[in-house]
């Protein structure tokens, strides 16, 4: 369940970084965030173990959160 809803909000902040409007941007995140937690909640339930699981929600993360924290740290922010 966190771990879900932890990359659909890293997908949701990351469309902020999308060369696009900011309202456009939002609402791509906002969209975009119930597709990644969807897939996430698939994923969960389709590995074997609980350990592959979380590689995976680890690995679809790490994208996320680079494009995350150019919008935090204000590099997509103008």
């Amino acid at each position: 369940m966190f771990g879900g809803y932890g990359l659909a909000a890293l997908a949701s902040v990351a469309a902020l970084a999308l060369p696009m409007s900011k309202p456009q941007a939002v609402l791509t995140g906002m969209l975009s965030s119930f597709a990644v937690y969807a897939g996430a909640v698939v994923w969960v339930f389709a590995v074997r173990s609980a350990r592959r699981a979380w590689a995976g929600l680890l690995v679809a993360a790490v994208p996320l959160g680079l494009a995350a924290w150019s919008v935090w740290s204000g590099g997509a922010a103008a």
